[in-house]
This record gives C-alpha cells, structure tokens and sequence, in this order.
C-alpha cells in the first residue's frame, strides 16, 4: 500500500482529533446510549436512535483517523533540503503573471489541505505544476478559467 504523506503539524491535528474522539465524544456517546436505554421501549425511543447513530459515526472516523495515520509518511519540512526546488511540505511563494498579485501556499496532504490556512493539497492542479521547480522558474496550470501563469518567487522549508 503506498504511504500517504502528511506534514508533522497534520500528523498532530489528526492525532488531537482522535484524542478528543476517544477520550471525550466516545464516553459522551455511550453515556446517551445509557440515558436513552432507561427511558425503556427502544423500538419507539428517538434519543436511542440519535445516540447510536452519533456512536456509529464516531466509531467510522475514529477508524478512519487510525487507517490515515497508521499509513501516513511524516514529513518534516524543516528537515527538507531540496536545493530550492519545490516539494511536499515546501512554501511557495507565487506571483501570478497576468494580474501581479502574490500568494503564498504550502503543498501539504490531502487530508490537511485548506485554502484559508494558505494550504494547497499535494494533489492539486496548482501543486503538481509547482513540484520540481525552483524560484524565477514559471509554472502554467490548467484553471477553470483557463491556463494560468504563476512565476515563483521564493521557495522555504519550514
């Protein structure tokens, strides 16, 4: 099975979110199924159905947290020393040719992707056209509203 890779900062969001599921929502969870089991006839018992509904759920991610970090390839991007090239776990910084204006994004997992935090997935368009390249190198990339030019201006780790 090929490693799913995961910046160390991804690693432990998802370690704290299963932390949290476990230590927290699980015992939550049982303790409405408890409460919801005394008020007694469960064919007709909303709060019973709620409650194992909710504990399905949890159990489903629990399991999928489990399966992502236990094939996750943890990556430091600090560690990195890619001669400038860009990388999983890179920031880069970008200045779209067309318009002059400049964002910055590191390429992260899947998982851990999120445009707000400045965070594109490792699988996007934008990233894959990005990886290999180095700063004053151009990388085109297919957009919705058409072929976009990005030239790169700097490249960190960490």
């Amino acid at each position: 099975m090929q490693k799913t890779p995961l910046t160390v900062t991804g690693a432990e969001k998802l370690k704290a979110e299963l932390h949290h599921l476990k230590t927290v929502e699980r015992p939550r969870v049982i303790d409405a199924i408890a409460e919801a089991r005394s008020h007694g006839d469960l064919s007709e018992n909303a709060e019973y159905d709620a409650a194992k509904e909710r504990q399905s759920f949890l159990e489903g991610r629990i399991a999928e947290i489990e399966a992502k970090l236990g094939n996750a390839q943890i990556i430091d991007p600090s560690t990195l020393d890619a001669d400038g090239r860009c990388v999983f776990g890179a920031t880069v910084e970008l200045e779209d040719v067309e318009s002059g204006a400049t964002v910055t994004y590191q390429i992260v997992g899947d998982d851990e992707a999120d445009l707000k935090e400045g965070k594109i997935s490792i699988s996007s368009p934008l990233a894959r056209a990005l990886i290999g390249k180095e700063a004053g190198e151009t990388a085109e990339v297919q957009a919705p509203g058409g072929v976009r030019e990005y030239e790169i201006l700097d490249v960190r780790y960490g």
